[in-house]
């Protein structure tokens, strides 16, 4: 059983969230920029609008105390991936990897990891491209490189994500079979949805 403490408790927690804080604030504004000369390029902007998230102290704890990790400042730097976090909510489909792809493309972001659940999606539905990314934030003592977790999804994606995660943890984790497969069903609809939009984009600018 890992030890567990308060990790607020620790003197030097706020210099390390606000480490994540800065990282949060270089992805997000790269992606802004990365957005807004894409408009200005194409006359269109493929994001909807962007969230930023990062953890509490008793979410890095719960999450180390599930991985079986000592509660520690270090172990949290070691073992999770996704204290920072942003979440891209694109309009269609072809833009999460849009998006993506311009992302990655700078020199000096580096990636950890890549989920594609939209290609292959979670068992109950869930679409979504998750990417941990490494960025460099620089502050009074040095250059720091930060994980951010990047999760690009369309607006049906979130549509579906953020009521299933509301109905979900309104009755607990455990969900009857039947609405498990009721909202299974509905993740499927709005990926049709999301496909038939991306074609009626695609017609119009063809024909444009």
């Amino acid at each position: 059983m890992p030890n567990v403490k308060s990790l607020a408790a620790d003197e030097r927690f706020e210099a390390f969230r606000h480490a994540y804080r800065a990282a949060i604030k270089e992805v997000r504004t790269k992606i802004e920029i990365l957005s807004e000369d894409f408009a200005v390029r194409h006359d269109y902007n493929p994001i909807h609008h962007m969230e930023r998230r990062l953890k509490t102290a008793s979410g890095i704890e719960e999450k180390l105390v599930r991985y079986g990790e000592e509660v520690s400042l270090e172990s949290a730097q070691e073992h999770i991936m996704d204290i920072a976090g942003i979440r891209v909510v694109c309009n269609f489909i072809d833009d999460v990897y849009r998006i993506a792809d311009m992302l990655m493309s700078q020199e000096d972001i580096k990636l950890i990891t890549k989920k594609d659940y939209i290609e292959n999606p979670k068992p109950n539905g869930y679409r979504s491209l998750h990417l941990v990314i490494s960025v460099p934030v620089y502050l009074m003592n040095g250059c720091q490189h930060v994980p951010v977790e990047v999760q690009i999804r369309t607006v049906a994606m979130d549509f579906w994500a953020s009521l299933e995660h509301q109905l979900r943890y309104k009755k607990g984790k455990d969900l009857p079979e039947r609405i498990d497969m009721e909202l299974k069903f509905c993740a499927d609809d709005s990926t049709q949805l999301d496909k038939r939009m991306q074609l009626l984009f695609d017609e119009l600018n063809t024909n444009s």
